[in-house]
């Protein structure tokens, strides 16, 4: 493999190009200081439906509109999602070993087939190139938070203390986000402010859906808040680095992971639906005293926040350094 003199591993980011999955991988690339190449690739019919342990899918079985997979292979692949797990394994092939393959979630094949899988908790998988994190890989640092924060601070200035940012997601496969939720949750937000006199910085997702959003103005109608209307830039890691308190809705792993970054109190609103992973993840955070539920009350607590994206990248510049020095890694 080969690079422009002294210049860093060159680095793919392979998902589908969903935002949750893509912001890990580049989140671990960014943790090591590289600059990654961000390859969004769907696959086509039947290998969307071939599981990896099966049949490895060639590299041309890739969806029109999806970046190209040719040499020079990566020195590093940081994948994350089932769908990109057998192309990994094609790459890690063709490269004939050369391409340090990383995963980020369980992948369901056997652990060798990675050089490095890293899985939270609440996933089963186990093994000696398995690295279990607390929370999800993410790509949230102290100084995103701040410099978002200068620029977001006029915007909300008009707001009391404390500010309690809220974050907002949607239903998934294991979730529902409904109006009536949503109407709820917001007398829960209205309890909270009654009793301390917060002001509110809201900011739904992609996933809330505009009937969810109807229902969180409508509900937060007269209350000191901000809502994010979608318009200009995002203001996420600005309520991040702003905040005094953090309340998130409890279908987005890494929206929860990214909110405990902040070291501060992160309040977990409970939502419809049902998910063994889910419920072990939010039961392991409460039990390490990182979260706790929201009902309409806010809290103070401290915590030490999880640094599992340095700790899994620093594992990956060993092995990257191995690798170069001719080991094994």
């Amino acid at each position: 493999m080969t690079h422009a003199e002294g210049a860093g591993p060159i680095c793919w980011c392979l998902t589908e190009g969903h935002a949750g999955m893509e912001s890990q991988t580049v989140g671990l690339a960014e943790a090591l200081s590289v600059t990654p190449i961000v390859k969004r690739v769907r696959l086509r019919f039947p290998w969307t439906h071939v599981p990896p342990r099966l049949a490895l899918p060639p590299l041309n079985a890739r969806k029109p509109g999806s970046d190209a997979l040719a040499l020079p292979w990566p020195d590093l692949l940081i994948t994350c999602g089932r769908r990109s797990v057998g192309l990994s394994m094609r790459i890690r092939r063709e490269s004939a070993g050369r391409t340090v393959a990383v995963h980020i979630q369980d992948p369901l094949v056997p652990a060798e087939s990675f050089d490095l899988i890293t899985v939270p908790e609440h996933d089963r998988l186990r093994g000696p190139n398995v690295m279990v994190t607390q929370a999800a890989i993410h790509r949230v640092t102290a100084d995103k938070m701040a410099a978002d924060a200068v620029r977001l601070a006029p915007t909300l200035a008009h707001l009391p203390r404390p500010l309690v940012a809220v974050l907002v997601g949607g239903s998934n496969r294991r979730y529902r986000l409904t109006p009536q939720r949503v109407t709820e949750i917001c007398l829960d937000l209205a309890q909270a402010v009654g009793a301390t006199g917060a002001g509110l910085a809201v900011t739904p997702s992609r996933r809330t859906g505009a009937k969810n959003e109807r229902a969180l103005r409508a509900g937060l109608a007269g209350l000191p808040a901000y809502i994010w209307d979608g318009e200009g830039a995002n203001p996420y890691l600005g309520l991040l680095g702003l905040a005094d308190a953090i309340v998130v809705t409890a279908d987005s792993v890494s929206m929860v992971s990214e909110a405990l970054a902040t070291g501060k109190p992160v309040h977990v609103i409970e939502c419809e639906g049902l998910s063994r992973r889910f419920d072990a993840f939010h039961t392991g955070l409460q039990t390490a005293g990182l979260t706790r539920p929201f009902c309409g009350r806010l809290e103070d607590w401290r915590y030490e926040p999880p640094d599992d994206t340095r700790i899994v990248a620093q594992e990956i510049a060993r092995r990257l350094s191995a690798r170069a020095g001719g080991g094994k890694g």
